[in-house]
């Protein structure tokens, strides 16, 4: 018997228990669109993080800072020489101060970063409003929501607005002794982008070109870019041996993923274990579609058919099933999501948050979902099929 003929039989099969197989298939789909569901919801809380935390250049980037024992000072010398170094592409380093910022008659403390325009892309943050500031630009800030929120701003209405700052600049006096020297920048500067972080102390990034009065003599940190991948490691190298503490936040990346892949891992078991509720239910149909249809099978082998053909036909069914059950479970796992989401979204924006998208699914598991439905739905008929196919003419014929 041809293998279309086969099919044919089948889907015949399936239009005379339309109810049975609907429930079968729907037990499949719940099944897979749980697993989908879980699944896309682990890469999407994944990729929320790596949106948050990094940039595509600030993986080409290295960090380094000074030891506690102060034997390397980070200072524009060193800082040079480190430009100087092989496949070192960008060097921006920052200098952190106390300070005062006022706006409309206001003045409340804040931290104060002297960066370049290079700093806020390679520390893989930037803004989820407006813009950063550019080497061209003067006189530009960007602020953190934290900023907005002490003046009773909103995010959108801190675009523009322009501020004031009092830097706090630590000073050794002629004794010796620790003192603070209160610098007034006597010029505004606008802010151009915001950066959403409101839990967190206020923070202002501006260009140390704008605010000459400041004289840094050493820097809290530095961003070291490299031309490539492969250079990271060898760069490295050579910075621990100029005496900097390196860390790269590749590495935070590394760790985030090995976690979010444990995460994934727990949710697909969970969606799983609802497969496989779904595939005893099917073997079950399976089971009872081979009593009923007995002496349908004796007929069949009395007319010619083989033991074979009485086995591919079981397979084929159960194979259809597990088939059509993955298409049901990948559109109800996208629509759950898209509800789901859809009332997440509108909870953020009625709050004040700013709406997620908490599902990604790569391609390549709608395909892995399809090929474990279908497997799932093969390998469940395999007994079934069996028996079937191995059921005597006689006996068969003689059953009720």
């Amino acid at each position: 018997m041809r293998i279309r003929d086969i099919v044919h039989i089948s889907i015949e099969n399936f239009k005379n228990r339309k109810s049975r197989t609907f429930l079968t298939i729907l037990g499949v789909g719940v099944g897979i669109g749980a697993v989908l569901f879980l699944v896309s919801l682990g890469y999407g809380l994944q990729n929320i993080l790596l949106e948050r935390i990094t940039t595509a250049e600030s993986f080409l980037t290295l960090d380094i800072a000074s030891s506690e024992s102060r034997i390397v000072a980070l200072n524009n010398d060193t800082l040079g020489k480190v430009a100087r170094l092989e496949n070192v592409e960008k060097v921006s380093p920052q200098a952190v101060f106390k300070g005062q910022v006022s706006y409309a008659g206001l003045t409340s403390e804040t931290d104060l970063n002297l960066i370049d325009a290079n700093f806020l892309p390679l520390n893989g943050v930037l803004p989820t409003l407006g813009n950063i500031f550019t080497e061209d630009d003067s006189n530009k800030i960007v602020v953190n929501s934290r900023i907005a929120e002490l003046f009773n701003l909103s995010t959108q209405d801190i675009l523009g607005k322009s501020f004031t700052f009092q830097f706090f600049v630590p000073k050794k006096s002629e004794e010796g002794v620790d003192e603070i020297e209160v610098v007034d920048v006597k010029k505004e500067f606008t802010a151009v982008g915001v950066i959403e972080d409101s839990d967190s102390a206020s923070q202002v990034y501006m260009a140390g070109k704008d605010v000459p009065e400041i004289a840094i003599s050493e820097y809290h940190f530095a961003k070291i870019k490299v031309a490539k991948d492969v250079h990271l490691e060898p760069v490295r190298e050579q910075l621990i041996n100029m005496g900097f503490v390196v860390s790269a936040i590749s590495d935070v990346v590394d760790e985030a993923n090995k976690i979010f892949r444990v995460i994934q891992f727990v949710l697909g078991i969970f969606g799983v274990i609802a497969v496989v509720v779904a595939a005893i239910s099917l073997a079950n149909t399976m089971t009872i579609s081979l009593l009923e249809r007995t002496q349908d099978i004796g007929i069949m082998r009395a007319i010619g058919g083989s033991r074979r053909d009485i086995r591919n036909l079981f397979l084929i069914e159960s194979t259809l099933i597990g088939f059509s059950g993955g298409i049901m479970g990948i559109v109800l796992g996208y629509a759950v999501a898209f509800l789901f989401n859809g009332g997440v979204r509108l909870l953020a924006s009625a709050l004040g948050g700013r709406p997620v998208d908490l599902f990604f699914t790569p391609i390549w598991f709608l395909v892995f979902i399809m090929v474990f439905s279908t497997s799932v739905g093969f390998l469940t008929g395999i007994f079934p099929a069996r028996r079937a196919a191995g059921l005597k003419t006689l006996d068969a014929l003689r059953y009720k």
